[in-house]
């Protein structure tokens, strides 16, 4: 099917001779367009003929997703960055469009494809991707309502709707921003006004906020930017499970004051990258309530088990958050990237960015809740929030949950899998669904660090796993995250299995 639609959109195309000026290239009612580029800008924008290359794409993806969910082919292409670049040359070398997305669809990771065990990226919906192609063809800048009439009320709607999950109440609001490592930065940014009024005073004294040591390097990296220096982000220790504790806080706390610096937040983690491990949240709320501190969780990735009556509960204390951070592109499967920030008091969420700018916003931050460039670290900004709003109403919210039971049930008889081999070692207990792990094969006198990075490369140079590793107390562990709803039980098993192979 796809190559009928491309031959025979190429066959509508001729090649002519224009008297004085470059070949042309006609198709439909003898359009023209110059191979040097002269007088192509009307034909880049005909209707009929993004019509037939529309329908031939969405063709050529339904075919790519159809044969991604049935495990056809590798999960990615082993090859290495070098081969990649000859394989791209410089872009003012012509090519047919349907060829360079084909191309591209060949080549990429292919995150639909069951055995994608990887990082934390979503198999989208096919819908979303629909909605992204209305989104960049209206391309409406989502900054100010005048420009984004549509998406800047939707994200509104949105940010209702999830603190209400968080179990705000309705002084709660929000915005949503490219990416967590964005919403972090623009959470600790209000943070910072919130307890130390930077902003308004322009002085500055040496602050900190206190972090779980397992905690994702955007916070640690949002600190760099604010300027407080690597004595910014204080380390909290954690348990054998890998979570904050009372004790832990107190510590650093106490070491943080012996430098000098003054703490303003302590950023909790719902859950961690590493392990998918949920800190106790009423536990960092006493702490933070106690010395009046801001409480950031970081829920990029947890936070959707709110979405889950049998998950929720891991999330128990999000309520007396100051701020959370919630990615949609992560465990609601949406395309990358969106993702909400959600303050307690709707009113703080105005503090990180208080800029005047009389071309786009005329009146007070506050009382224009509609022009989102008062709160975003944006000014132009995607139609981002149309996909979940269209999903959402169109799937319904129990898809969702469903998503969030079964990646996270399959993650647990992985577990079992894990414990019931007597060469296979799980690393922690799953939370959600991170499960870490390594292969230390009976009688193996090796290193077995070196062991678990030579089976990931392995796996990465015949393309038939994406797994990816990460570094735990007890040393360098394989990592999967499922998140694709069509991985199954013989997936792992086939894993395992092709484990043991490469280890002998």
């Amino acid at each position: 099917m796809i190559m009928r639609h491309f031959l025979n959109i190429m066959a509508e195309t001729q090649v002519v001779e224009a008297p004085g000026r470059p070949t042309c290239l006609t198709g439909d009612g003898g359009r023209k367009m110059t191979a040097s580029g002269e007088a192509t800008a009307m034909q880049a924008y005909d209707p009929e003929e993004f019509r037939r290359f529309g329908h031939a794409a969405v063709d050529l993806l339904a075919d790519h997703l159809g044969q991604a969910q049935r495990g056809i082919g590798p999960v990615l292409p082993p090859r290495t960055p070098e081969a990649v670049l000859e394989r791209w040359p410089a872009p003012t070398e012509r090519q047919p469009l349907l060829e360079t997305l084909r191309q591209a669809l060949e080549q990429s990771n292919h995150l639909h494809h069951p055995r994608y065990l990887g990082h934390q990226v979503s198999a989208p919906l096919p819908a979303a991707a629909l909605c992204d192609l209305v989104g960049s063809l209206l391309n409406n800048g989502t900054a100010v309502f005048e420009m984004g009439p549509v998406t800047s009320i939707l994200e509104r709607r949105l940010v209702e709707w999830m603190a209400g999950l968080i179990g705000y109440g309705p002084e709660a609001g929000g915005f949503f921003t490219s990416g967590g490592s964005a919403g972090n930065l623009t959470a600790l940014l209000a943070a910072r006004e919130a307890k130390a009024g930077v902003w308004e005073s322009g002085q500055t004294e040496p602050s900190c906020i206190l972090v779980n040591e397992h905690a994702h390097y955007s916070a640690k990296r949002a600190v760099q930017v604010m300027g407080w220096g690597a004595e910014g982000a204080i380390p909290v220790s954690t348990d054998t499970r890998f979570r904050l504790t009372r004790s832990g806080l107190e510590e650093a706390r106490a070491t943080a004051r012996s430098l000098g610096r003054r703490v303003l937040a302590v950023v909790a983690n719902a859950c961690s990258t590493a392990t998918g491990t949920y800190d106790p949240l009423p536990v960092a709320a006493d702490f933070c309530e106690q010395h009046g501190l801001w409480l950031h969780v970081d829920g990029a990735h947890g936070a959707s088990a709110l979405l889950s009556r049998q998950h929720r509960h891991l999330l128990e204390g999000l309520a007396r958050a100051d701020s959370v951070v919630w990615d949609a592109h992560k465990m609601m499967m949406m395309p990358a990237l969106l993702t909400a920030v959600v303050f307690q008091r709707g009113s703080d969420s105005y503090s990180a960015f208080a800029q005047r700018a009389s071309y786009l916003l005329a009146g007070e931050a506050r009382e224009e809740w509609f022009n989102l460039a008062h709160r975003t670290l944006e000014c132009t900004k995607t139609m981002m929030a149309l996909r979940l709003y269209a999903c959402l109403r169109h799937h319904g919210v129990q898809v969702f949950e469903e998503f969030v039971d079964r990646t996270h049930a399959l993650t647990r008889e992985f577990e079992e899998l894990l414990r019931e081999a007597p060469d296979f070692e799980p690393g922690h207990v799953p939370e959600s669904n991170i499960l870490c792990f390594r292969h230390l094969p009976e009688g193996y006198l090796g290193d077995p660090d070196a062991l678990q990075a030579r089976l990931r490369q392995a796996l990465l140079d015949e393309g038939s796993f994406y797994i990816v590793q990460t570094r735990l107390p007890a040393g360098l562990h394989l990592r999967c995250t499922l998140m694709n709803p069509r991985t199954t039980r013989p997936d792992l098993v086939a894993l395992l299995e092709r484990l043991r192979q490469l280890a002998r």
